[in-house]
């Protein structure tokens, strides 16, 4: 079975994506880690990482980054409703 996939997402300024799962289910992923590797040092500028959207089912940016939404989905701390 398929893991959920992302339906909404916003951004805060500790490099945290805030998720909601097509599932219901609400968490946090921890994108810092990232900012050190190719493609994803562009997002250390803060104004660009707020450009953050969901594409099919998962999270991007304009210039094409983006993480597997399984990742997202497994690696995300979930919030208690």
């Amino acid at each position: 079975m398929m893991n959920p996939r992302v339906n909404k997402v916003d951004t805060n300024d500790k490099y945290q994506l805030s998720l909601v799962f097509t599932n219901g289910e609400h968490g946090f992923y921890d994108c810092s880690k990232l900012l050190k590797f190719g493609v994803f040092k562009e997002l250390k500028d803060k104004y660009y990482f707020k450009q953050a959207q969901v594409t099919n089912g998962t999270v991007s940016w304009p210039h094409e980054q983006d993480i597997c939404p399984d990742t997202l989905y497994l690696d995300s701390i979930k919030e208690n409703d």
